[in-house]
């Protein structure tokens, strides 16, 4: 440019018109005419440039640039051109202040690959790679004017760099991780202990995905639990960090692994929708290792069974890539083939460990056959002696039975002619006593007849889920009356006590016979305990015994300090009438219904005794996994009152018939007879309205009591029924136990149970 008027060339595009502008200026340096001379031949350059080209100048850094920058860099309003760069741009100037700074120092700076964030024309803002060169403009005394730059767009090249290193990178990564895994390998192949394999299979997959700690845990699945894992190996943490909390459960995040259904690989667990659904913890337990990052694959055989699964976490979120996915899907695939070959050759072991010791076994029986075979013959005869001691019980139960019907029919007579009679002779003490007298020897028959059939296992039972702990605690203040105060009494109940099924009538019943044979036999001074404790007979003790199956019991022990019994008398204690006692003093049936109660139950009695120094004895009932059931109020506790309802009385005995007729009738009831099931089904069937049918259990006919009962309530819905029976047979018990919604009224009964039982059944059906 030769003077001031010059026009710019017109090359100079866009920024030279702004120069040629009549009124453009910038206030540092004046008008355009005014401006140095080396200022505007190093523009003129600049304008001329093929390049990206900007000119600086003076200490403000006045910045002037050609249409090639305005191309790249969207410059709105000309807000920088001739303006101070440093102002303008003060973030931009944070980044490239320094090389323009040594530019002016009079350095020539060469900074390639400088970040650079461009604007382009419809507002996009990218980041781009320049290379940055600049060169000081002198003066004629050599002193730095200003600064001439070019700004070369090499993003491109720098990404093109930028890709073959990362693919360079995935490269070695994944070289890496080949060897890690064929290391792996190498270690696993042919290893016989499956733990080692484990772990090495734990620490390979630490080492190849960065986690910051690893797991495998085992599939293990046994009798009580459908499902089980166990920690085998772990990497990264000791395992002190896991051995206090409980193993892993199938829950939403844990099920795909454990069931082998898939891979579960999430950057951060907290934030997954599967974490904290399930109790107690709801997420990680307290104390556990911090996890964010989550990889967990299944260890599947070649067959498809799920061995177990390796879990992996890091406490950062988004630590785990699929690459990091796909190495470890290898690993499980050759853990998994090396422990279904460690498992084979250990099983294998085990078999040839298992007929070493049968091959040892056979050896020492054979040497010692005669022993044996002299055991053997002992076994024999004690489970022939169980046999028969079975059979005899089983005879003179079934004796018993056919005794206890007619004993109760004729007691029932008696019972309730002496109640009758009772009313008749009121003010005449002497009648009345006698009356009373012969009550309390019927009574005594009637418990008799009881016990008669509790040892020969034919009463009907009525069980009910109970805690025998709870249940004892109830009995404490009813055995401190029936003991005294000279028998201390002390009740122990273990922890965790399963539950049992029982009647819970004639378990009350057991025990207070048993406390009471204790008192006798510590003649009302020692101590009575009775502890309640969980028990396993294995099948080694329940071999030689008769219809005890081996399993898990709820064990009763009723310990005294008395007397004793002698050894040669303790195979007997359970036998009918059989008593220790003086005679007089017992009747020899309290040992006996207990024990005809607990095999009715389907449990096991043992007695331990030592003369001088007390008895124990164990009941054994059989463990159920049920709720505890809630005991409701015994028919006692509902007022003794009539009714104005219509009764049909179906009994085949004339004089228990005409009895309980009478009683019932002295109650207020309507009553219909009937001498059969067959007859009391036509009375039913005539259309008479009845509210209770009271039937005796056992009658002659085709027809029997239950049928009855069906037939009944098909024509009359509304029909109460209550049963009546000395012995049941099987017609409503069926093992052992009153059939389920059966109400049974046992003779003899007396005119207050009878009025009880009756308003109970009727106002139990109506509600």
């Amino acid at each position: 440019m030769a003077d001031a008027d010059t026009a710019w060339p017109s090359h100079g595009g866009e920024t030279g018109e702004r120069l040629r502008a009549p009124d453009f200026a910038v206030p540092e340096l004046g008008p355009v005419a005014e401006w140095p001379g080396e200022l505007k031949v190093a523009l003129d350059l600049m304008l001329a440039s093929p390049q990206r080209a900007f000119v600086t100048w003076g200490a403000d850094y006045l910045f002037f640039y050609n249409d090639r920058i305005l191309e790249a860099y969207r410059d709105e309003n000309a807000r920088i051109f001739g303006r101070s760069y440093n102002k303008s741009w003060p973030q931009v100037w944070e980044k490239v202040g320094q090389h323009f700074e040594r530019a002016l120092g009079g350095e020539a700076v060469v900074r390639p690959g400088l970040h650079v964030q461009a604007v382009r024309g419809n507002g996009e803002k990218v980041d781009i790679r320049v290379d940055l060169a600049m060169t000081p403009i002198r003066g004629a005394d050599g002193a730095v004017l200003g600064i001439f730059g070019t700004s070369a767009d090499r993003t491109e090249h720098y990404e093109t760099a930028e890709r073959e290193r990362e693919a360079r990178g995935a490269l070695e990564e994944k070289t890496r991780t080949l060897e890690v895994v064929n290391q792996a390998g190498v270690a696993i192949t042919g290893e016989r202990d499956s733990a080692r394999v484990a772990q090495t299979a734990v620490d390979a997959g630490v080492a190849l995905i960065g986690a910051k700690f690893g797991a495998f845990f085992y599939n293990h699945v046994d009798d009580d639990q459908a499902e089980a894992y166990m920690l085998y190996a772990l990497a990264g943490a000791p395992r002190s960090a896991f051995e206090k909390f409980p193993m892993p459960r199938i829950t939403r995040l844990f099920e795909p692994t454990f069931a082998g259904t898939g891979i579960i690989r999430v950057d951060d667990v907290t934030l997954d929708p599967r974490y904290g659904d399930n109790a107690p913890f709801r997420g990680m337990p307290e104390g556990h290792l911090p996890v964010r990052s989550y990889l967990a694959v299944p260890v599947r055989t070649p067959s498809g069974d799920v061995i177990g699964g390796l879990l992996y976490g890091h406490p950062e979120p988004g630590r785990f890539s699929e690459a990091a996915e796909a190495s470890l899907v290898s690993l499980a695939g050759q853990a998994a083939l090396a422990m279904d070959n460690a498992r084979l050759f250990e099983a294998v072991e085990r078999e040839l460990h298992r007929r070493a010791q049968a091959e040892e076994e056979l050896r020492v029986l054979n040497e010692g056959l005669e022993i044996r075979v002299a055991e053997a013959v002992l076994e024999r005869e004690a489970v022939f002696a169980a046999l028969q001691q079975a059979q005899k019980m089983e005879t003179i139960g079934k004796l018993t039975g056919g005794v206890a019907h007619d004993f109760n029919n004729l007691l029932q007579v008696i019972s309730g002619n002496l109640q009758l009679l009772a009313r008749d002779v009121q003010g005449n003490d002497k009648a009345e006593r006698r009356v009373a007298n012969a009550l309390a020897g019927v009574q005594r028959g009637s418990k008799l007849a009881s016990q008669l059939l509790a040892f020969g296992r034919r009463q009907p039972l009525e069980p009910r889920v109970l805690n025998v702990g709870k249940f004892l605690g109830g009995m404490e203040d009813m055995l401190r009356r029936a003991l005294g105060e000279a028998i201390a009494i002390e009740v122990i109940t273990s922890g965790g006590l399963w539950n049992c099924q029982a009647d819970p009538t004639q378990l009350e019943n057991a025990i207070l016979n048993l406390a009471i044979n204790a008192r006798d036999a510590m003649q009302g001074t020692g101590k009575l305990t009775i502890e309640a404790a969980n028990a396993s007979l294995d099948d080694d003790y329940t071999r030689q015994l008769e219809d005890v199956p081996p399993g898990q019991y709820v064990m009763l022990a009723v310990t005294d300090t008395g007397s004793g019994i002698p050894s040669e008398v303790i195979e007997q204690v359970f036998e009918p009438f059989f008593s220790t006692k003086p005679e007089g003093q017992g009747s020899g049936l309290g040992l006996s219904m207990v024990y005809g109660f607990v095999k009715q139950s389907g449990g096991h009695v043992k007695l331990y005794s030592e003369v001088g120094h007390g008895t124990t004895v164990k009941l054994y009932l059989p463990r159920v996994r049920k709720r505890e059931e809630v005991l409701v109020a015994s028919h006692e506790t509902v007022a003794m009152r009539g009714g104005s309802e219509t009764i049909l009385v179906a009994e085949d005995d004339p004089d228990v018939q005409a009895t309980v007729v009478e009683l019932l009738t002295e109650l207020g009831y309507t009553v219909l007879r009937a001498n059969d099931a067959q007859s009391a089904l036509s009375v039913i069937e005539s259309g008479v309205a009845i509210d209770l049918l009271f039937t005796d259990v056992v009658m002659p006919g085709a027809l029997k009591s239950p049928e009855l009962a069906r037939l009944a309530r098909a024509r009359l819905p509304e029909l109460a029924v209550l049963f009546t029976s000395g012995y049941t047979e099987n017609a409503i018990v069926h093992d052992g136990r009153l059939d389920a919604g059966v109400e049974l009224l046992s003779k003899p009964y007396t005119r207050e149970q009878l009025a009880r039982k009756v308003r109970a059944v009727i106002e139990g059906k109506r509600g």
